[in-house]
């Protein structure tokens, strides 16, 4: 199982409202990576965002300034907003930073958290379903096909037209982000693409059926079930003590929370909800090393996950913290899964 660190390139925003600048955050962002490297983790994921609370609206950018930086990891996106993107120059931008990376980027395909990328560009929420269905079958043509001709309705046609440049030996890794939709699920399986399930709520176990519909939507389009591939993506944080490092972080998850909320009708976020996360059947893996490896380790067991992914910066904890929790998941949680896993 590969082990990661997906982010959204929160803003840390103060008492009075102040938020921090971009410019400072895109800096943490490329040391933060650059450590994720050196500690030994697999991937690292960054989301697209319009919006004032975030740092980062080019995932492709931020990739290839941390390909410069970084020898081993796997770079990709935590999505990119395909509804609202053109798949041929999404492609085009990816494949660059699989060629700069010597063939270690990724692209995640995803509907998006949040829907301001759909005015921004141009694009009716009316169309949402479509949009990402029809984009998300011209993005597999391209990654298989080097001169496209193909015709939809959210596009201008494109008529033996050569898509360059390729990504390296020229196929291009992509996974799609899923919430908990079975037609998402059905989609990738059919398509042969690996799955990224976000559980950021509730127990894990409800996804179980979920995951289990995917391999079988997967396995009956006749794909190749040595290449089978499926991940998760949870809320993490990690410190050297469990009490403490939950004390601190509960404050800035809850803004956080609170602040999505305000738009989406949720009642305030309160300490309980945090403390059940916390628990064995919660959906957040925040504390010491030992109890997060431990609930790493369950989660691979419930899902037989070929992915974890930790979203570890909500809410935006200190630059300092979030290095100190990169060492621990590197330096001491990464090792105890791999051995229980006898990696």
């Amino acid at each position: 199982m590969e082990l990661g660190i997906g982010m959204f390139g929160d803003l840390q925003i103060n008492a009075k409202g102040e938020i921090q600048s971009a410019q400072q955050r895109l800096q943490e962002i490329i040391k933060e990576i650059k450590l994720m490297d050196e500690v030994g983790l697999d991937f690292y994921g960054i989301g697209e965002h319009h919006r004032p609370d975030y740092a980062v609206s080019a995932p492709e950018i931020i990739l290839a300034a941390a390909a410069s930086v970084t020898k081993n990891i796997k770079l990709g996106s935590a999505v990119s907003v395909l509804s609202s993107s053109d798949p041929v120059k999404l492609y085009q931008s990816f494949a660059t930073v699989d060629l700069i990376s010597n063939g270690r980027a990724e692209l995640m395909a995803g509907r998006g958290s949040f829907i301001e990328s759909f005015p921004l560009f141009g694009h009716n929420l009316a169309d949402y379903d479509a949009l990402f269905d029809e984009k998300l079958n011209l993005l597999v043509k391209i990654n298989q096909e080097e001169t496209i001709s193909w015709k939809g309705k959210f596009r201008p046609e494109l008529k033996e037209q050569q898509i360059l440049p390729r990504a390296v030996n020229n196929n291009l890794k992509m996974w799609v982000a899923v919430g908990g939709t079975p037609a998402s699920v059905v989609r990738a399986g059919k398509l042969g693409l690996p799955v990224m399930f976000a559980i950021i709520g509730g127990n894990p176990a409800q996804f179980k059926p979920l995951v289990e519909y995917y391999q079988q939507a997967y396995e009956d389009a006749g794909h190749d079930r040595s290449k089978f591939q499926v991940g998760v993506h949870m809320h993490s944080f990690f410190g050297n003590d469990s009490q403490e490092i939950a004390d601190y972080y509960y404050p800035l998850y809850a803004a956080q929370m609170d602040r999505i909320g305000a738009s989406r009708g949720w009642p305030p976020f309160q300490r309980g909800q945090y403390d059940y996360g916390r628990s064995k059947h919660g959906h957040l893996v925040i504390g010491d090393a030992n109890e997060t490896a431990e609930k790493i380790i369950m989660m691979h067991e419930l899902f037989g996950l070929t992915r974890f992914s930790a979203h570890m910066d909500v809410g935006a904890p200190a630059h300092n913290r979030m290095l100190k929790a990169i060492e621990i998941y590197g330096d001491i949680i990464a090792p105890q899964v791999r051995k229980a896993l006898g990696k």
